[in-house]
């Protein structure tokens, strides 16, 4: 066993990755990431310690573990480079807070907190010794790592925030405790309770971002968004940061490059402050997981923003045309430098690039509709309830989430098909390339695919369940039409899964597979007490979901 991750869903055998990622992640990564996560919880142990003194933890500190967090997320980052100058980092910053605490707290003693390491060899020696599997009781190693692959998708939603500005100091101290309690002798009900508790912060960043996004570019509004092209060489934006998306429009703006949105980035048509550019030119190709086929056919220069990489194939002609920027990397790519504060990115070099660069290859034709978050559905709150006291609308169905590779996950489209004509489908995420494209028309003018935006965005599938939940008088948010039916694959989804468990939200479906990080005893707790449940078929699955 060279390596050992089973963080996301589609991790070998659905038991876990022991040799290479299926995500193409390689066993020197994957040790290297399981070594900065064991420093992070030094570095929290630290950060607790000095707040219990009543002292003030550097931000830098802060910043660093949501970054590092982030980092390690499923196909944010493959570059060993990157980690190796990660764990110096993380080091360097560990030895500043144990010079400002003056010791090492008593009985926290751990050697996360005395480690060192100067070559990359003693980096890896260390790293095979710290991975998950060191965990040996299988259900406390199941809620340890359930609390972690929350934190994980927390971070990813906190640094969005924090690239526009926004920023709580709850969250990071959230962040950094709950990776101490990693760490302890803890109880199986002492762990439930911090992953309980990890669901309620989930809202309060979720909720943050949103706040964040709408107060920088405006409410989402329906909007109908280009999938053909045009004559202009173009740049494939992809991932989920708004804020480099604000930096590559400005700065290609009158240069005669157009700007098409992939995969999770196509809500940002959605944003009115985006809509000024002439040249933000539509949305281009599906899901991450088809990005080496679209990406063939673009032509032009690729930009990822965060997660959601796929390794491109040995007879891939587009790799010297990718460049990542923030928590994403990839070795072979070229790498954009973070913002200094209060500045923008410099994409000059990608742009340059991109005008050389032949225009897109059209490979569809047409529209698809979006826009649907918060604001606007409350605007059609009327609508809608109407539509439900009248029986046009029998049931809202929750199909959030996240795509990928597997076959299975036709089962997604298929179900969508198959839904009665008096249902809508509410989404956010990547999981809507499921369906987005199908002809599934509209009830009495409400589309029948109604699409809240990013899997950043699924706070807004809450706040549409809870405002339905007060217009129809509802002690319950469980008595409301809706049924859940979401796709899973990485820790953001995760996190949302968690935060909808803390709203009270039961009898979740999960697919295509359950989490192979819960053990049997936490997923009967989760059945048990929150009526999660996985899919089977599309045909039997509409049955249980309407009654019939």
């Amino acid at each position: 066993m060279s390596m050992f991750c089973f963080q996301c869903q589609e991790t070998a055998q659905n038991r876990g990755c022991t040799v290479r990622g299926v995500c193409g992640k390689t066993p020197d990564v994957a040790n290297l990431q399981d070594l900065l996560v064991f420093l992070l919880k030094g570095i929290s142990v630290l950060a607790s310690a000095l707040r219990e003194k009543g002292e003030k933890v550097p931000a830098k500190a802060n910043r660093f573990v949501m970054e590092s967090l982030f980092m390690t997320i499923t196909n944010a980052n493959f570059d060993k480079e990157r980690f190796v100058k990660r764990v110096h980092e993380a080091l360097s910053l560990r030895d500043e807070l144990l010079e400002a605490l003056g010791s090492v707290p008593e009985e926290r003693g751990s050697d996360s907190l005395s480690w060192r390491a100067e070559s990359v060899e003693e980096m890896e020696a260390k790293a095979a010794t710290v991975g998950i599997l060191q965990t040996e009781d299988v259900d406390v190693r199941s809620l340890r790592e359930l609390l972690i692959y929350g934190l994980k998708g927390m971070a990813a939603y906190a640094e969005h925030a924090f690239n526009l500005g926004f920023e709580q100091e709850e969250i990071f101290i959230f962040m950094q405790d709950a990776l101490v309690a990693t760490t302890q002798d803890l109880s199986v009900e002492e762990l439930t309770g911090w992953v309980l508790r990890c669901g309620e912060y989930g809202v309060k960043t979720m909720a943050l971002l949103d706040k964040a996004n709408t107060t920088t570019y405006g409410s989402p509004e329906i909007t109908k968004v280009n999938i053909g092209v045009r004559k202009n060489p173009g740049i494939l934006i992809s991932g989920h940061d708004l804020r480099d998306m604000q930096d590559l429009l400005e700065q290609t703006q009158g240069t005669g490059v157009d700007v098409y949105t992939h995969s999770e980035m196509l809500p940002a048509h959605y944003y009115p402050a985006f809509k000024k550019y002439e040249h933000f030119a539509g949305n281009y190709g599906s899901a991450w997981w088809k990005q080496n086929e679209d990406f063939e056919t673009f032509n032009g220069v690729i930009l990822f923003t965060t997660n959601c990489i796929v390794p491109p194939r040995s007879t891939s002609t587009y790799a010297d045309r990718v460049y990542t920027t923030g928590a994403s990397g990839f070795a072979g790519f070229k790498h954009i430098a973070d913002r200094q504060e209060g500045k923008a990115k410099d994409f000059s070099a990608l742009i340059e690039h991109a005008k050389r660069c032949a225009p897109p290859v059209e490979i569809e034709q047409g529209e698809i509709i979006g826009g649907f978050a918060h604001a606007q559905v409350f605007a059609l709150a009327d609508k809608v309830v109407e539509a439900v006291k009248s029986g046009a609308i029998r049931k809202f169905f929750v199909m959030a989430g996240c795509d990928g590779r597997m076959k299975g996950r036709s089962y997604y489209t298929e179900f969508a098909e198959k839904l009665p004509k008096d249902t809508v489908i509410l989404t956010a995420g990547c999981a809507k390339y499921r369906y987005n494209k199908l002809p599934l028309g509209d009830i009495n003018g409400i589309p029948r695919v109604l699409d809240a935006g990013q899997c950043n965005d699924s706070y807004s599938l809450a706040l549409i369940a809870l405002k339905l939940k007060e217009v129809f008088e509802l002690n319950d948010v469980n008595d409301l039409p809706i049924a859940y039916n979401i796709a899973w694959y990485e820790q953001k989804a995760v996190i949302v899964l968690l935060a909808l468990l803390s709203l009270g939200v039961k009898n979740i479906h999960l697919g295509p597979t359950l989490p192979a990080f819960l053990s049997p005893n936490v997923a009967n707790v989760l059945v048990q007490t929150f009526g999660i449940g996985s899919i089977t078929t599309p045909d039997e699955d509409m049955k249980m979901f309407l009654g019939e």
